[in-house]
């Protein structure tokens, strides 16, 4: 996710596999336990909320790993919160003719492997899309551990650069700037970026 230009702030890897965590996701792991013990649920009963695995859901809890963009917004989802909610809790209540601004720069970060995220108009809560502005750094299937899926639809805009968009049904789809992709996340599917550049994209997934 891209900020202004190439300047961004170390940020979320909407896209990518479960990856290292950085300093920016230290307070995810603290808010998934926290959201857990204020609902009484096991780890195990979590994990099966969110869809996702026990030990995928443990590492993240423990901050040893960082999710994607499409693994926070299950959690999210799971929990009934905003997935900006995970990385800062949000305060703001919902209300009618509700808007919110991301100016360039601005935004909640999280960061991968992959991708340098940030998640735009974190603030409003129960939004039934999450737009988000990514960079992707990744080269190679391989600096993905694990290739994203979810019950969601993505929608992506590529603003500069080039990438491919992978999927285990589909051949390599090479998108530049200006082309865009609408399609359903419920098959593992990853991003890379084609030569020196890192591709700029706007991307929307749906709540799920």
């Amino acid at each position: 996710m891209l900020v202004s230009g190439r300047t961004l702030l170390s940020q979320t890897g909407v896209l990518g596999a479960i990856e290292e965590t950085s300093t920016g996701d230290e307070r995810i792991g603290k808010r998934i336990i926290g959201l857990r013990k204020e609902r009484n649920l096991t780890l195990q009963e979590s994990a099966r909320l969110c869809g996702v695995s026990a030990s995928t859901l443990s590492k993240i809890e423990r901050d040893d790993l960082s999710p994607t963009v499409t693994t926070l917004v299950k959690i999210a989802d799971g929990f009934g919160v905003e997935p900006g909610e995970l990385l800062t809790p949000s305060r703001v209540t919902p209300a009618p003719g509700r808007r919110a601004v991301s100016r360039a720069g601005n935004g909640k970060p999280h960061t991968s492997l992959s991708c340098e995220n940030m998640l735009l108009c974190s603030e409003l809560k129960n939004k039934r899309m999450v737009p988000v502005r990514t960079r992707v750094t990744a080269r190679s299937t391989e600096d993905y551990p694990v290739w994203p899926q979810s019950d969601t639809e993505i929608f992506v805009w590529v603003v500069s650069g080039r990438m491919l968009l992978h999927s285990r049904i589909y051949e390599p789809l090479e998108l530049g700037p200006g082309d865009s992709v609408y399609y359903d996340a419920n098959i593992e599917h990853c991003w890379t970026s084609v030569g020196d550049e890192d591709a700029d994209v706007i991307w929307v997934v749906s709540g799920g």
